[in-house]
């Protein structure tokens, strides 16, 4: 029998594991692409250029080039990081959680990775907007949510050339895909939080979206 102690001694466990995985994706996030590269490659800190946003698409148009892969490689890799850890803690380490508790340990530390990218304890908590890692983490979650969050997003940005109209499709259909794949109430909450978090860094793009004055994407770089 599954005793009173035992499930609380359980428990604990879970929430030490929990907190564990917050932590350590938390971290994984604060490592910014954009503000790594250009505080300490190029020695112009992106954030005093353009929107002083710490993201891909100001630091594309601030700066251009091959270092931009960097900024990539980076803000995908950390969201891969801490994906697969939670995903095999959950899977090896907490053995009651089965199937549904790795895809949980998957939301849980896609949401402390997007938290550690916008708002990184090591660079004043000013970071990105969360696309790209958001993106990333929606593929190492679910094949099918990435469709319909990248497939609107790409669709979006391509038509009208507003990669934050783009993103906020992302954020507000994020919770509605992950209904739909799981209708799981937990994962569900979950990836309200994390659509919400997305909508929330773009909630400037939202103002200059409705009243035409947000700026439109371009292959070049400003001047």
């Amino acid at each position: 029998m599954f005793g009173l102690n035992e499930f609380f001694d359980w428990e604990v466990q879970l929430w030490g594991w929990a907190g564990f995985v917050a932590v350590v994706s938390y971290f994984c996030g604060c490592f910014n692409g954009a503000v790594i590269v250009s505080k300490y490659i190029l020695r112009d800190d992106v954030r005093t250029h353009g929107s002083g946003n710490a993201g891909l698409t100001n630091f594309y148009r601030t700066f251009g080039g091959p270092l931009t892969l960097a900024v990539i490689l980076t803000d995908v890799l950390k969201a891969v990081v801490a994906i697969l850890l939670a995903a095999w803690l959950a899977g090896n380490i907490i053995v009651d959680g089965g199937e549904l508790g790795i895809v949980i340990a998957k939301y849980w530390a896609g949401l402390f990775c997007l938290l550690g990218h916008m708002f990184p304890c090591m660079f004043h908590f000013k970071g990105g907007k969360g696309i790209l890692s958001g993106g990333a983490i929606a593929i190492m979650i679910d094949w099918r949510i990435a469709l319909v969050v990248w497939g609107g997003f790409l669709i979006l940005a391509v038509l009208t050339r507003y990669v934050s109209l783009g993103s906020c499709w992302a954020g507000a259909s994020f919770p509605f895909a992950t209904w739909f794949v799981y209708h799981n109430v937990q994962l569900t909450v979950l990836g309200t939080f994390i659509g919400l978090l997305v909508l929330y860094m773009h909630r400037g793009n939202i103002h200059r979206l409705l009243t035409g004055t947000e700026n439109k994407f371009s292959l070049h770089k400003k001047k």
